[in-house]
């Protein structure tokens, strides 16, 4: 799954419940993406929160196949920022 494909199922849960804050997700060497609104890009521009995730755990995290609070139990992500938006991380997904 790439970063463009992981873009456009966040697009789909932004449609439904946009984000009033900006969360960007750092995947290192593969990129970035920044939601803002109801927007997705691929963007370095500051967020209001940041997840550090690896790609393939990323494509999971869309997918249903990781729950976004046992990644983080498990270090699978890491956030820096303010933590309320990542915890609205579970109504998007």
């Amino acid at each position: 799954m790439t970063l463009d494909d992981i873009a456009a199922q966040i697009r789909l849960g932004l449609e439904r419940k946009p984000l009033d804050n900006s969360l960007s997700f750092d995947c290192g060497d593969d990129g970035v993406l920044r939601l803002e609104g109801g927007q997705v890009e691929q963007s370095l521009d500051p967020a209001d929160c940041t997840i550090r995730i690896s790609h393939a755990n990323l494509a999971k995290l869309v997918q249903g196949q990781l729950n976004p609070m046992t990644a983080f139990a498990m270090g699978k992500l890491k956030v820096s920022g303010d933590m309320s938006v990542a915890l609205k991380l579970g109504q998007l997904l």
